[in-house]
């Protein structure tokens, strides 16, 4: 088990990996003795937990990374474009009131 305790520690667990996939992976090693079933189920939420965390910062950092591109590109995001919608749409009533 310390193999695969080293294993999950190295970053096999960084790995997004499916509940499915770390299941099957584990079985084959009760299977072969490698791990007794306890152990099986510790090690699959192991990596479950170390996939769903990885997952989390990739997609944090693929957030910031677009919004740094966004920016430096000067390019108007949705949310602008929608208050200037709206700003367009007010002055337009005030323009047809004074009319």
């Amino acid at each position: 088990m310390s193999v695969l305790k080293d294993l999950v520690n190295l970053g096999l667990g960084a790995l997004v990996i499916t509940k499915e996939k770390a299941e099957e992976v584990v079985n084959e090693l009760v299977k072969k003795g490698e791990v007794g079933q306890e152990e099986g189920k510790e090690l699959i939420s192991k990596l479950i937990e170390k996939g769903e965390k990885s997952k989390k910062e990739i997609e944090d950092r693929i957030e910031k990374t677009v919004k740094d591109v966004v920016g430096k590109l000067d390019i108007s995001t949705k949310k602008e474009i929608e208050e200037l919608k709206f700003e367009i749409e007010e002055l337009k009533k005030k323009l047809n009131k004074e009319e």
